[in-house]
């Protein structure tokens, strides 16, 4: 009897340990019997979990990203707007008061903008040999203190009134500090190492994405953020403040907080090279090393396609201010808001194209989709054109990330950061080269056709599809090679 008892007491609390099991399993507040209980450990648990949440998402290359387009975007439509009133009251003898103003404006981009160009070059390689040798975070946290000073710097010469030039001292300052040269082969390094090589160039997009919808978000208030006084300090002075302050958020997060994730022991020297694209259903392992052909016809095709790119847009932004367009910083807003819309189009052009096509027919298509574009603008008139130019421009940001995807396929592992930190450089030689000659072909036909840099971008662009249909070739020779060889 007594055993029997034991047993019984033994079956009783089995049972209600499994019932309070189960209780605190699901939904922490029942017991055995259908009482209701609260759970304080649960309770008290729920805000250090939040907060750990929130910790692990900001040692994470992501919120740098958001936080510093936020940043830049804001500056880049405050310094437009400073830079055209500041051009107003250019006079001369010769040219007529608006046609002077252009060349004011496009004379000040062409010099600052080779400026940020030509500088960081040295700098950038130093930062990425750094990068290659365990130092990840530098090519990040030495261009963002330059950003901060350049920033600040407009700020200063909007409250003060100082002369326009003290913003090519900030160039030169930005530039020493590796600038965007630097800064952007970082971001990419680190989400690359943090990847497979089959998903890279889903991840390099989903980082494009991040930096549009930041660059979107921002250009919708910048232009209203600029009409706001602080006091009688007038125009961007409010503007300036947020852009800077984010700037700082962005260094002290990239110092403080930023986490670097080691790469994926699938992508080790051995398995770094992918021939061909996740969506042909085969992973083909190259030969350690590089592919040099492929790497030399990739940069001529980044080259040539940068060279077309970045022309236009040089010209862009002062395209829009003159008539018959005439926009306000609020236009401009949503100008540059109609840009960034790009990165979302083109993301989602990815995740659809990557499933049924390769690598080099996605660049391809996103070619012809800035070259049909950028066509269309040569004869804008009316505000809608440039808004329907620019969504046939929808997959054109497909072709750079996706070029950088299939250079990194080319090198191993332990070169990833120089080889694409070569290619920056690159794109930093073709705009030496597009700057002054787009800016020099737009002053010189400003009365007869505006539109004659868009006409050569988009011809440029035709040529830049030529290298990527050879890399394209190559690819399907080699896959069916290495078919034939596993057979």
């Amino acid at each position: 009897m007594r055993k029997w008892a034991c047993s019984a007491q033994r079956q009783f609390t089995s049972a209600t340990h499994a019932c309070d099991f189960h209780k605190r399993a699901t939904t922490g507040t029942y017991n055995c019997l259908g009482a209701s209980l609260k759970n304080p450990k649960t309770e008290s648990m729920v805000t250090p979990s939040l907060c750990q949440a929130a910790f692990a998402v900001f040692r994470q290359i992501e919120p740098i990203i958001v936080l510093e387009q936020l940043g830049s975007t804001l500056f880049d439509t405050a310094l437009q707007m400073v830079v055209r009133d500041r051009c107003a009251n250019i006079t001369d003898s010769v040219h007529s008061r608006e046609e002077n103003q252009q060349r004011g404006i496009t004379d000040f981009y062409m010099t600052y903008n080779l400026i940020i160009r030509i500088l960081p070059i040295i700098p950038a390689l130093v930062l990425a040999r750094l990068s290659d040798r365990g130092w990840r975070k530098a090519p990040i946290m030495v261009p963002l203190s330059g950003y901060l000073l350049s920033r600040l710097a407009l700020l200063l010469v909007v409250i003060f009134g100082l002369p326009l030039k003290v913003m090519f001292a900030a160039a030169v300052v930005f530039g020493l500090s590796g600038g965007f040269s630097a800064y952007w082969p970082g971001v990419m390094t680190l989400a690359s190492l943090g990847s497979s090589a089959a998903n890279r160039s889903q991840v390099m997009m989903k980082v494009e994405l991040l930096y549009g919808l930041a660059g979107l978000v921002s250009s919708l208030v910048s232009g209203h953020l600029f009409l706001l006084y602080s006091s009688s300090l007038g125009n961007g002075t409010i503007l300036l403040s947020v852009s800077t302050l984010l700037h700082l958020l962005c260094l002290i997060f990239s110092i403080a907080l930023l986490q670097v994730k080691q790469a994926n022991s699938e992508d080790s020297e051995d398995s770094y090279h992918l021939l061909s694209h996740a969506s042909r259903n085969t992973r083909l392992i190259a030969a350690p090393g590089i592919n040099m052909v492929n790497v030399v016809l990739l940069f001529v095709a980044a080259f040539l396609y940068d060279f077309a790119v970045g022309g236009a847009i040089e010209i862009l932004g002062s395209f829009v201010l003159k008539s018959p367009l005439s926009w306000t910083a609020t236009e401009v807003g949503y100008g540059n808001a109609a840009g960034c819309m790009i990165f979302l189009t083109s993301f989602i052009g990815v995740i659809v194209f990557r499933k049924c096509i390769s690598d080099e027919t996605m660049i391809l298509i996103g070619m012809l989709s800035f070259a049909s574009g950028i066509y269309l603008m040569s004869f804008v008139t009316q505000t809608y054109l440039f808004y329907i130019a620019r969504l046939l421009n929808l997959f054109a940001l497909i072709p750079m990330p996706t070029i950088r995807s299939l250079v990194s396929q080319q090198v191993p592992a332990s070169s990833c950061g120089t080889v694409l930190t070569l290619l920056q450089m690159t794109l930093k030689l073709a705009g030496v080269a597009y700057i002054p000659t787009f800016t020099k072909i737009y002053q010189n036909s400003l009365n007869w056709l505006p539109g004659l840099v868009f006409l050569l971008s988009s011809i440029i662009t035709v040529l830049a599809m030529i290298p990527i249909s050879i890399v394209g070739c190559r690819s399907a020779q080699t896959q069916q090679y290495v078919r034939i060889q596993g057979d």
